[in-house]
This record gives structure tokens, sequence and C-alpha cells, in this order.
């Protein structure tokens, strides 16, 4: 048997999604599946926003600023303590 023949990865999506929905039934029949709270998944789904609206940034060439940081014309040449004398 080809190493690329075995393991999860190899096998076609219909067949994943079946194995993967045993496992999850299995758990929550053994009282151990995560259940999120409210505040959790808002949470993840925040996190997730922000790495996917940073890597289309990167990906794009787009300045790493805000939309309010870039609206208002980015940086200033003054040192955040005030203007060098």
């Amino acid at each position: 048997m080809a190493k690329e023949d075995r393991g999860f990865a190899s096998m076609d999506r219909s067949k994943q999604r079946e194995i993967a929905s045993k496992g999850g039934k299995a758990a929550h029949q053994k009282g151990t599946a995560h259940e999120w709270t409210s505040e959790e998944a808002r949470n993840a789904g925040r996190k997730g926003g922000i790495a996917s609206h940073r890597r289309r940034r990167e990906q794009t060439g787009e300045s790493a600023l805000s939309g309010s940081e870039a609206r208002q014309g980015g940086a200033t040449d003054q040192p955040a303590d005030g203007p060098v004398e």
C-alpha cells in the first residue's frame, strides 16, 4: 500500500464526513463533546475574522493600517510624543 493511499485525508469527502459524524455523535452521547457558549463563539469568530483580514492584506500587499487610520491619512512624520526640535 502506497503511503499516499493511507489515512483520513486520502479518503473521499463523503467518507470523511461519515466517520467524523460518528465521532461527534459518540462524543455527545458520552458527554465529552464541547458545547460553545455564546461568548466563546463570538470570540472565536472575531479571532477568525481578524486572521482572515490580516492574511488577505498580506497577500494583496495592502497597507497594514486599519480602515480608520487609512482614511485619516495614516501615520504622520511626528513622533508619538510630539515634534522633534
